[in-house]
């Protein structure tokens, strides 16, 4: 794909990977995604925004073309998906810098063997001009590296962001044009890449709020023409109270499990409790990290294998607490044969939730009067909790 122009001095370059289904070895991509590189032609400099994954630099230079002098090749991030190509780039472009923050330098001598010489180190707030075109740099760490910054084009009100407000998908547009699947697509990112760091990025958000903003254009998935359309949904997944809502992954092997969690959906929602469960032996992890975003309640379902939880079930309770979702209360419900420690286990994986723990319920075999006694009150609980604090 050619260069593809956003105003008469600013392009978007890079890589639709259109075949792309899972990212990092981890993250399921149902709708791909794409590389994004931008080229700023001011009237005495060039920069280059930003690479490719290596695998995919060759149609970065081809983009660049043969006659391009390129000053500067900024660095906003130091991850591979966007500066694998930057060996190749500054092979083709031997006078070119290398402009990034300290962090970032250490980081790319560390990742790609880049020679210290090639560096030009910015500190937050600098400016670079192009001539006619003006560049600041925005510190923004853990947006989702420490390193991370964003860069702002003065005279366009242009705001490189890198990661921040990316959604992956895989598209020819270069703006958002259906602002439903861009929405599914940005909050999948979110709960995948950005909610561990909620805290942080609030500040950052109104660091950067203090310029004016007219377009933001990210690395992965098409340019905000609307900015407030993507900061609006950050504030409300980031700080909106959690839904009255309930999310359920768990794993079931010779269906006891499942009966309990069968009963204690039924049980929800007659309580006015919405509720989303996950099977985790067949689920799209990216899905269930969207409805962790505004859970007001996790439940976990597990039987008992070899004295502790299904390896699976400890997978799903161990991502919750690496993404670290804003719900209020969690359980566990399952079953055993003969004994184990799964409650204390998986107990023990979630030390970043800031949670109440419900009343686990534990059958023996199949479950029995008392357990789905025990369902009926932990569905009472979570609903009068929900009620208590307001979720809606």
């Amino acid at each position: 794909m050619d260069a593809r122009k956003m105003t008469d001095q600013v392009s978007l370059l890079g890589f639709v990977d259109w075949d792309a289904r899972l990212f990092d070895s981890l993250i399921p991509l149902p709708d791909g995604t794409s590389y994004n590189a931008y080229l700023i032609k001011g009237s005495e400099k060039t920069v280059l925004i930003d690479s490719v994954e290596q695998e995919f630099g060759s149609e970065l230079l081809a983009q660049l073309g043969d006659n391009l002098k390129l000053d500067y090749i900024v660095s906003l991030h130091a991850e591979q998906d966007h500066s694998g190509a930057i060996p190749v780039l500054l092979a083709k472009y031997p006078k070119a810098k290398l402009v990034t923050n300290p962090k970032g330098k250490e980081l790319l001598m560390d990742l790609l063997e880049i020679d210290e010489t090639r560096f030009m180190t910015v500190q937050d707030g600098e400016i670079l001009s192009l001539g006619d075109k003006t560049l600041e740099f925005i510190y923004t760490p853990w947006v989702h590296w420490p390193e991370t910054m964003s860069l702002y084009l003065k005279e366009d009100k242009i705001l490189f962001s890198c990661d921040f407000f990316g959604s992956h998908i895989a598209t020819t547009d270069v703006y958002v044009t259906d602002e439903g699947r861009v929405y599914e697509a940005a909050k999948r990112y979110y709960a995948e890449i950005m909610m561990p760091f909620r805290a942080i990025i609030v500040k950052n958000i109104e660091k950067l709020l203090t310029r004016e903003i007219a377009m933001i254009a990210p690395s992965h998935g098409p340019v905000f023409q609307n900015p407030d359309f993507i900061i609006d949904a950050y504030k409300d997944w980031i700080s909106s109270p959690p839904q009255n809502k309930v999310v359920i992954p768990f794993i079931s092997m010779h269906g006891s499990t499942k009966l309990m969690v069968d009963y204690l959906v039924k049980s929800l929602v007659n309580k006015g409790v919405s509720v989303v469960q996950y099977n985790l032996a067949i689920t799209d992890i990216g899905k269930l990290a969207i409805d962790l975003v505004d859970a007001g309640t996790i439940v976990v379902g597990t039987p008992t294998v070899l004295a502790g939880p299904h390896p699976i079930a400890a997978y799903g309770t161990l991502l919750a607490n690496a993404l670290k979702p804003k719900a209020k209360f969690i359980s566990i419900i399952g079953s055993y044969s003969w004994g184990g420690k799964t409650v204390e286990m998986l107990a023990s994986m979630i030390p970043n939730l800031k949670v109440e723990v419900l009343t686990p319920v534990i059958a023996k075999g199949l479950p029995r009067e008392k357990d789905y006694a025990a369902l009926e009150q932990l569905a009472t609980d979570i609903a009068n909790k929900h009620k208590e604090l307001g979720f809606k």
